[in-house]
């Protein structure tokens, strides 16, 4: 059985995940990348089919170049480590699905750790260009770029912040169809 006090560790560590797109210079040591990655492998997917593989990126110039290709991957160009999702790209339904799950679960792995992420994407012609930089054979899908590292908390509180609303649950929560309210 598990704690209350457990539970609701586990709670605020999700709720907690927030995206970093400023990061220090530090590197992402091997052990945490290792770990992201093993729990990457371990991420479901439909059928368990993995239609994944990752591309992983440290070079500063590549990652530069990266984050310069359309779409919106910017926070590429500071981040230490770059984890491109390349997608088997047979079933562009279903590996949406699975792109989401993954790109969660690697966010999720990385903050264990103390280390900030951002998810990115690559649009149009972007694509294109990502995979060429990268030698992906033409027929992946390549549209997930997740960039990793340590978040750089002096960047963070100097910019100017407004206090981050949810909505509240009764606004976003129906009970058994569309419209219709419930007692959250």
């Amino acid at each position: 059985m598990t704690s209350t006090e457990a539970v609701r560790d586990r709670i605020a560590f999700l709720r907690g995940l927030r995206a970093v797109r400023q990061f220090r210079a530090e590197p992402v040591p091997q052990y945490v990348l290792d770990d992201v990655l093993e729990v990457a492998r371990w991420s479901g997917s439909a059928r368990n089919i993995q239609p994944w593989e990752l591309v992983v990126v440290r070079d500063r110039e590549a990652l530069r170049s990266l984050s310069g290709v359309r779409g919106y991957a910017g926070h590429l160009a500071g981040a230490p480590v770059g984890i491109v999702l390349v997608m088997a790209g047979e079933n562009a339904e279903q590996e949406t699905y699975d792109e989401g799950r993954l790109s969660e679960r690697i966010m999720l792995a990385a903050a264990a750790h103390g280390v900030g992420s951002s998810i990115g994407w690559f649009s149009g012609d972007g694509r294109s260009h990502a995979k060429r930089m990268l030698s992906i054979p033409e027929e992946r899908l390549v549209r997930t770029v997740i960039s990793l590292g340590y978040p750089d908390e002096e960047a963070r509180r100097g910019r100017p912040r407004a206090e981050q609303a949810r909505k509240p649950l009764s606004e976003i929560v129906y009970e058994e169809e569309y419209g219709q309210r419930g007692d959250v």
